[in-house]
């Protein structure tokens, strides 16, 4: 059944921006794949965000740069096909909107027409607000991000905390306030100092996703094979990792390895019989 069909189940946009009047902390997660919707949609989770970080985590690339809008729309695709009951954000990857407006309406409509997005997200402030009214007025909800965007990674000189310093800390208020104004129905808040985010949650009235951005927030994200620990090796202050994967599907495969080598797998009982 098409989860369209599912409306009663579903989270919609209005559940989304109700959340911060009700006082209801919104959980997000990352997901690029329908083995992991299947699982997710079994969970109260708010949102699903099918982010560029799947550059990072799917495709082995060392940033967010290299990924393109066919890539998201397939990966977007993959997690529609099966997601019924989180609302679904897709992001607009690297220069799949900073060219013009119109750019940016085309890409959006193919992450929702193509991919199955209920909304796209869109990373920068007060410089990209026209075509997020021009997208949010075309009939697609707009997620803005601010902060650490990846997608300036080389612009902003890496992987750091941005938002330090009344000017930083200025701009960045300005540019919530930009994005709100032109219609964004929520903004992630990455790699911040706690008490800005706090302050930027409380200058607007949508909700604010943090990840590395304190609780302040009204919301938080994660990338999902980060908080269940697929790698060992990566564990920035802000991840919290709820389970140990990557630890088990390594003792997994073990296991099976050392079994077939021992002819101990397949057993009797996993054989046919004539």
């Amino acid at each position: 059944m098409s989860k369209y069909h599912m409306r009663g189940e579903a989270k919609t946009l209005h559940d989304i921006m109700a959340a911060k009047a009700e006082s209801r902390k919104l959980s997000v997660v990352t997901c690029y794949d329908s083995a992991f919707a299947r699982l997710i949609d079994r969970t109260p989770l708010d949102i699903v965000l099918v982010g560029d970080s799947l550059g990072n985590v799917m495709m082995g690339y060392d940033d967010t740069v290299k990924v393109s809008l066919d890539d998201m729309v397939h990966h977007t695709a993959c997690v529609s096909r099966v997601l019924q009951k989180p609302f679904l954000v897709s992001d607009m990857p690297f220069f799949s909107y900073k060219v013009s407006t119109t750019q940016a309406l085309e890409s959006a409509a193919r992450l929702v027409q193509e991919g199955g997005a209920q909304a796209v997200k869109l990373e920068g402030g007060e410089e990209i607000a026209e075509s997020v009214e021009a997208i949010t007025k075309a009939g697609i909800p707009v997620m803005g991000h601010l902060g650490l965007t990846p997608q300036s990674v080389h612009v902003l000189g890496g992987y750091k905390v941005q938002g330090r310093g009344q000017e930083a800390e200025t701009r960045l208020l300005e540019d919530a306030k930009a994005l709100e104004q032109a219609g964004a129905f929520a903004i992630v808040l990455e790699l911040i100092p706690a008490e800005l985010a706090k302050k930027v949650s409380s200058a607007i009235s949508i909700p604010t996703i943090g990840i590395g951005a304190g609780v302040g927030c009204d919301g938080q994200v994660l990338v999902l094979q980060d908080l269940l620990g697929f790698d060992d090796g990566f564990s920035p202050k802000f991840l919290k990792k709820y389970a140990q994967v990557g630890e088990m599907t390594i003792s997994a495969l073990c296991q099976f390895d050392k079994e077939v080598k021992n002819s101990e797998y397949p057993a009797a009982e996993h054989s046919f019989s004539e």
